[in-house]
């Protein structure tokens, strides 16, 4: 008899948009998405905020963001990651940036801050990843370390560890991701999935192959225009996709993930 593999299907970018906020809370309802992070900085995060109370089932964390919308906090030492309007810049300002003191002091003040608004709307974090993965840039991991100890929040999301058949990743790169997740795990001692993967990469691998994880979280953005392949993907998370699958699969939420 094969193992049950646990999956974690997290819905990105809660309050960008209203779409992706309806789009969301739609396979929420249908059981098919069991978690999302909420941009605190986004336009729409206090109308997401509105509408979580009603949803028991579903563990809701932080998307820490330091690409895109105003930041929280304003300070001169931040400046490096904005733009001409005022706005994060993107995810290469937070990659080439020069890492000063001040402003690793100011993201981890940035990051407070969109933590603490989370709290004050309500939500009860379960857990924490990034918009455009740049808690994996390792001079942010760092500040993360700091955010995880003052909140104890404990589970973050790993890099990247499966691929689709059509993805191809050098060993280099696999390399690079398989140390970050050492160190995230037993550096800054996060509790964390054994793989992680968008959702449609995940679904053509694993219709065909047995993975070894037990316990994957698979990344999905509904709603989200920006992200190519996102109604397909949506489209797809609507059907019975778990029995597609070479092996038998529960869906939990972060909030199920033990805390060791």
């Amino acid at each position: 008899m094969q193992n049950i593999v646990q999956i974690i299907v997290n819905a990105d970018d809660l309050g960008a948009t209203p779409k992706v906020n309806d789009d969301t809370f739609e396979l929420i309802d249908k059981g098919k998405v069991t978690s999302a992070t909420m941009i605190a900085n986004a336009p729409h995060f206090e109308g997401a905020c509105q509408r979580i109370a009603s949803y028991d089932s579903c563990s809701f964390g932080v998307h820490l963001n330091l690409t895109e919308f105003h930041q929280l906090v304003q300070t001169e030492a931040i400046q490096p990651l904005l733009d001409e309007n005022g706005e994060f810049s993107g995810y290469d300002s937070v990659l080439s940036v020069t890492r000063s003191a001040s402003l690793k002091e100011a993201v981890f003040t940035e990051f407070c801050a969109q933590i603490e608004r989370c709290i004050s709307a309500g939500v009860e974090v379960s857990h924490m990843d990034s918009h455009h993965h740049v808690h994996t840039i390792p001079w942010v991991m760092w500040v993360l370390k700091r955010v995880e100890k003052k909140f104890n929040i404990r589970r973050v999301r790993i890099s990247k560890n499966i691929y689709g058949p059509k993805q191809h990743a050098p060993a280099k790169l696999r390399i690079k991701k398989a140390a970050y997740n050492f160190l995230l795990r037993h550096y800054v001692k996060t509790v964390t999935t054994d793989g992680f993967s968008e959702f449609q990469a995940f679904h053509e691998m694993a219709t065909t192959t047995v993975l070894k994880h037990k316990i994957i979280e698979l990344m999905i953005h509904p709603g989200n225009p920006d992200y190519e392949g996102s109604e397909e993907e949506t489209d797809l998370l609507r059907t019975d996709w778990e029995n597609q699958l070479m092996f038998p699969v529960e869906l939990i939420s972060y909030d199920n993930l033990p805390l060791r």
